[in-house]
């Protein structure tokens, strides 16, 4: 008989009948508060050989329906080198995934995770580097850190900040990539960096939501990517945490890392929107998309949100903010949960690996940038 649990970090399934390999009826459940749901992750045991018929009932009520199309569900048997599953399909109503493990456990998730463990890994390992500091800013919701790595020497401040939605585990994927190619100091770009600039990097705005397994929310079900206007320690003291820290270094340079549901692209939604962006930060942007384009083939400029994506919201995102606040560059990166469609990989889609190297190549234009800044 097959076992199935979920009650482990960013877990998250809800079983509803598992009696047949063959029909296993399966939902997902809400974030707090019963707004947002899409993100699961759960572990099959005692499933070797056994051809699976895994029905998620209630895909077609998730927050982005319409990510599921085109979609392929993530598996690993050891929780490090993670493929995807190609027997997933969804029609309209439910998402249904085929496939037979070649070993007796196996876990499936939404995207490759990012546990809580290797982030406190991570920042231990960023510790043994000179120049390092590790600053707890505050507290989540829950009484979780919210750390802030500085590194670099120079003039510049420049922010970024992964996973505010805790589902999207490509952002602090992608913020360890950036952290670990800038502590390199045999990279000349990276040493140039850190001349340059102080860095104030946060890999994980949402503790609380991502060790809950939401989609969206931190732990009281708050969105905190639309709390940015006018946060509270009530609501969401994580950007309120943020915004104390920022005012306090001001921002010359700002990126929110983020991942997106249905387009299966990487592309950035910038700030021009933004009442006196000005015409030196729409050079600036221009340009540092343009760099970005030459520094990773997996970026793209042509698909992406329209202009009016956020209206009577814009101002609530962390991005809109920064740049209306601190008069700076101010970019929103998105990364697919499906794969890129410009350069697919049938086996793994896009995954931790791919957003660690995009990371990794963002160094080259945030140089050109401070560079531009004198």
């Amino acid at each position: 008989m097959i076992h199935i649990s979920s009650q482990f970090d960013s877990g998250n399934i809800e079983i509803r009948d598992a009696r047949d390999p063959t029909n296993v009826r399966l939902a997902i459940r809400h974030d707090a508060g019963g707004v947002f749901m899409q993100w699961f992750h759960f572990r099959l045991h005692g499933v070797r050989g056994q051809p699976l018929r895994l029905v998620i009932e209630n895909a077609g009520e998730c927050s982005y329906a319409d990510g599921w199309h085109g979609y392929r569900c993530a598996a690993s048997y050891d929780r490090a080198d993670w493929f995807r599953i190609p027997q997933t399909n969804y029609d309209g109503r439910q998402l249904v995934i085929e496939f037979t493990p070649a070993q007796d456990t196996v876990w499936l998730a939404y995207f490759e995770p990012y546990s809580q463990e290797r982030r406190l890994d991570f920042l231990g390992w960023c510790t043994r580097s000179a120049g390092v500091r590790v600053e707890r800013i505050g507290a989540s919701l829950a009484g979780r850190d919210l750390d802030v790595l500085h590194i670099g020497e120079g003039t510049h401040q420049v922010w970024v900040q992964a996973r505010q939605h805790p589902g999207e585990s490509m952002a602090e994927w992608f913020i360890e990539g950036f952290i670990r190619r800038l502590l390199d100091a045999s990279d000349p770009v990276a040493r140039e960096l850190r001349a340059k600039a102080c860095f104030h990097l946060v890999p994980n705005v949402n503790p609380d939501g991502s060790v809950l397994g939401h989609l969206r929310s931190n732990a009281l079900g708050v969105n905190l990517n639309r709390e940015w206007h006018s946060p509270t320690l009530e609501r969401s003291p994580e950007v309120l945490h943020l915004q104390t820290a920022m005012r306090r270094t001001g921002v010359d340079l700002f990126l929110d890392i983020h991942g997106d549901e249905t387009l299966p692209y990487v592309f950035i939604d910038g700030s021009h929107m933004v009442p006196g962006y000005g015409a030196r930060n729409l050079a600036l942007q221009a340009a540092f998309l343009a760099n970005l384009k030459w520094a990773s083939p997996d970026f793209q400029t042509e698909h992406g949100y329209t202009d009016d994506r956020f209206t009577d919201e814009m101002m609530t995102l962390a991005s809109k903010w920064v740049a209306a606040n601190f008069g700076c560059v101010s970019l929103t990166l998105e990364m697919p949960f499906k794969d890129n469609a410009n350069a697919p990989d049938p086996h793994t889609g896009w995954n931790g690996a791919r957003s660690q190297h995009l990371g990794q190549a963002f160094l080259y234009p945030v140089l050109e940038h401070l560079r531009a800044l004198g």
